[in-house]
């Protein structure tokens, strides 16, 4: 026992959205929709599935470790340079590959309390010691992360829209958090909501990584619906994404992700239709739960936190029943809550209608 490192042993995992396959094993469901990771619910670009099983044949050679080509099209398409970008397995191992990039053993990191599980469980796995502000009216509280900044602060998250709240920080707190912080501190924007964006305040975010000390965050999962795929994307000065490169592992993303990627930003008419989906579904849930006489947190996202009023585990456990999955929010310390991502207008209807009964 005394072989694994202790810091291990203290780790809560991160717990994932429940699987469909794995309700129906359970539970003997054959009818069964999934509003639990915010997922796309549109399916995959049908250029991105053309583009996949035209590179299947190729499965025997290694990918591009460089992503040649999808930097290309990301460079055009972001206004950044290829030396401003580093190709990740997913967010999640971008998080990974900055904490060992830039906090030094004894330096610490900031986040805010409930927010993306991966940035505290990341930083212990690494061993390094995490910070939490907590949220001031289910957002970011960007003054509080600034009183909390001491000299052995290197590294700062924010997830902009925050999950699991849907909340955003707004262009003119983003600016003058970021003339607040000393310079010597990274921040970490992690943008992976922001294609659901519907307000004219977000934060422009490509405008800060030339003159600050700032990395962006993006993914494929979300809008482009590659979550299966895993492939995430980091922008930064040149510097920064060199020192990056050393940390990341070699043929980090695989070839189909990369084709899948690369042709999903050609599909401009998908990513239309998604948000189109999305906007149209929130607003059906919005006025659903004001019938229902249920309180949420209003989302620039494609999810929506909503109070139950009760255990959200059990109003979690009793929605499985009838073949909805939703998200329970006890690992992010918000136990009266779930989290329901935004699906078609069937699965919309479907999971307001459980909710109905069981809430």
């Amino acid at each position: 026992m005394g072989l694994v490192r202790k810091i291990i042993r203290k780790i809560t995992p991160y717990k994932a959205g429940k699987p469909i396959d794995e309700t129906r094993r359970e539970l003997g469901l054959r009818d069964i929709i999934k509003l639990a990771s915010n997922e796309n619910p549109l399916g995959v670009s049908p250029k991105a599935l053309k583009a996949i099983l035209k590179n299947s044949k190729d499965l025997n050679r290694y990918p591009d470790s460089y992503g040649y080509y999808l930097k290309k099209k990301l460079s055009r398409t972001f206004g950044v340079s290829s030396s401003n970008l580093v190709l990740g397995n997913g967010s999640d191992e971008l998080i990974d590959v900055v904490i060992k990039t830039f906090v030094e053993e004894d330096e610490n990191i900031i986040t805010s309390a409930s927010t993306f599980l991966e940035y505290a469980i990341i930083a212990g796995v690494n061993s390094r010691k995490v910070i939490l502000a907590a949220l001031k009216d289910f957002k970011y509280d960007l003054e509080g992360i600034r009183r909390k900044i001491n000299k052995k602060t290197k590294l700062i998250f924010i997830a902009n829209p925050n999950n699991p709240t849907g909340t955003y920080v707004n262009k003119r707190e983003l600016d003058v958090f970021l003339k607040s912080i000393p310079k010597d501190v990274v921040v970490v924007l992690d943008e992976a909501y922001d294609t659901f964006i519907d307000v004219d305040d977000f934060p422009e975010s490509l405008s800060y990584y030339k003159t600050r000390n700032v990395i962006l965050l993006k993914t494929f999962s979300k809008a482009y619906g590659l979550a299966g795929l895993r492939i995430g994307f980091a922008i930064a000065n040149s510097e920064f994404c060199s020192c990056m490169e050393k940390v990341r592992q070699p043929f980090n993303v695989n070839a189909l992700a990369q084709a899948a990627a690369l042709a999903s930003l050609e599909d401009r008419e998908f990513l239309r239709k998604t948000k189109k989906a999305i906007w149209a579904g929130k607003q059906y849930l919005y006025d659903s739960l004001d019938a229902i006489g249920l309180t949420y947190v209003p989302s620039v996202a494609n999810f929506i936190l909503v109070n139950v009023e009760k255990s959200g585990i059990k109003v979690f456990k009793k929605m499985l029943t009838r073949g909805v999955i939703v998200r329970d929010m006890q690992q992010y310390g918000l136990k009266d809550y779930i989290r329901i991502t935004i699906g078609t207008m069937a699965e919309n209807r479907k999971c307001i209608n459980a909710l109905k009964k069981v809430a």
